[in-house]
């Protein structure tokens, strides 16, 4: 039998485990769902959130906070980047468009929205590598709406999974750190 200190002595061990990454995260790119690169050199000195949505999930609610935080400090540079997937349960359409169009109707997304796009896997974007490589296997998403928060210096500063909110006290403590 396992002993309880034991277990959180080991979750914590990797919970404190960080590779060094191979690629810069200026090095990456997405495919916009409108078709054009979204080169994140572009962003370099920005306070970035990433977030893997779709578009029938539980969570998708989400959306609405990451929109009004987006119109909040989108002139202090704030950058959000939406990264549908069909991952998780099969909770996305399963052509671009309709995203768009379900994402723009529902909540006004203003903010950039890739394509559908695999977050796990060994075929995942190669984000989602970086994610495992600065921050550890845990800190890859296990369900939609995976929040991650990039500093002005390409560094991720901290990740949070569904369960919290864009809106929550604990997210926005980390995003003004970025700001």
């Amino acid at each position: 039998m396992i002993s309880k200190s034991f277990l959180i002595m080991l979750f914590t061990f990797f919970m404190s485990i960080t590779f060094p990454a191979n690629s810069d995260f200026y090095d990456l790119s997405f495919e916009s769902i409108n078709g054009n690169t979204i080169s994140l050199k572009e962003f370099k000195n920005k306070p970035i959130i990433v977030v893997n949505s779709a578009s029938f999930c539980g969570f998708t609610y989400q959306y609405e906070q990451l929109e009004t935080l987006y119109q909040k400090y989108k002139k202090k540079g704030l950058v959000i980047i939406a990264i549908p997937s069909n991952d998780f349960g099969g909770q996305e359409y399963k052509d671009n468009k309709k995203v768009k169009e379900f994402c723009e109707v529902n909540y006004n997304i203003s903010f950039h929205i890739t394509t559908i796009t695999k977050v796990k896997g060994k075929s995942r974007h190669s984000f989602f590598k970086w994610v495992e490589k600065e921050a550890g296997y845990l800190s890859l998403p296990k369900w939609n709406f995976y929040k991650y928060l990039i500093n002005k210096e390409g560094k991720l500063s901290s990740w949070f999974s569904s369960v919290t909110k864009p809106s929550s006290e604990k997210f926005l403590n980390e995003l003004k750190k970025i700001m």
